[in-house]
């Protein structure tokens, strides 16, 4: 027997009560562009999904394998007739049992989907304000660079970024150094430098992120860096924007009283999608 907002119902009737990935944040997730019938940097996915479920010692199941992975996403889309243009999400989190030390390493996972309006990735010039979160920071650690379900720190900058009617918030790590948004990985460029944040400062290893890395490389005139961006260098900054899966790439176009142009986004975004029509 368990209260459940003030109601006395037997335990069984909510699964979330053992659930690890609900009580310890105990689960992995990657989120993943589905375009007709195909998982957009599936390879990408599935050994990011993989080397997270090693970081937090899950047991890999001997059948999960990057098609296995891919039948699942596409089963449900199928399903949901949504494959031409979908995102999806699989969560993997350890079996139910124990407190903080489980009780095995076994695990389960659970795949859920919605549609998407557009097939290639949309590039939005409109208004797109940004500041710094400066509650909570992020460690540069292994952790923060994989997709667990502990995104307490995000949500918390996420409400911020509603109250204070911005667009997005940008993220410090422990350093005081600018890591990246509350949905995606930071770029800025200066002069001809395309520069973002290495993973060591504690940033997410983004899938698009190393799409953007390895397009930028073969722009002549551009100079792809990594290293840190202390909250000063915005300022200097000709561009920021942010990178995921889903939305593709964002351009920020306000910081505090600096705007910012586009040019390197947009001519970045157009390459992603000629390299999507071709799938």
């Amino acid at each position: 027997m368990i209260n459940f907002n003030g109601t006395l119902v037997t335990q069984d009737s909510n699964i979330l009560t053992q659930n690890r990935g609900f009580l310890y944040g105990d689960a992995v997730f990657e989120t993943v562009k589905i375009v007709n019938s195909k998982v957009l940097y599936l390879e990408d996915h599935y050994f990011r999904l993989m080397a997270s479920m090693r970081v937090v010692r899950m047991e890999i199941p001997m059948n999960f394998t990057m098609e296995y992975l891919e039948e699942q996403l596409l089963s449900l889309t199928d399903e949901l007739s949504i494959s031409n243009s979908a995102r999806a999400r699989i969560t993997v989190f350890r079996n139910d049992g124990g407190y903080y030390l489980p009780i095995d390493n076994t695990v389960s996972f659970l795949v859920h989907a919605t549609a998407l309006d557009t097939t290639f990735y949309s590039f939005e010039e409109k208004e797109y304000e940004v500041d710094l979160y400066k509650d909570f920071y992020i460690t540069k650690q292994l952790l923060s660079s994989i997709k667990t379900t502990n995104r307490i720190l995000n949500v918390a900058a996420s409400i911020f970024a509603n109250e204070n009617a911005l667009d997005n918030c940008l993220l410090l790590n422990d350093s005081k150094n600018v890591v990246e948004a509350i949905q995606g990985n930071l770029f800025m460029v200066i002069g001809n430098k395309l520069i973002t944040p290495p993973v060591s400062e504690g940033c997410l290893n983004g899938v698009m992120r190393k799409q953007i890395l390895k397009i930028a490389k073969t722009i002549p005139g551009i100079e792809v860096v990594e290293t840190v961006i202390s909250p000063f260098e915005l300022q200097k900054a000709d561009e920021l924007f942010i990178t995921n899966v889903i939305k593709g790439i964002q351009p920020i176009t306000k910081y505090r009283k600096k705007t910012f142009q586009h040019k390197i986004a947009q001519e970045l975004s157009v390459k992603i999608n000629e390299l999507i029509s071709a799938v």
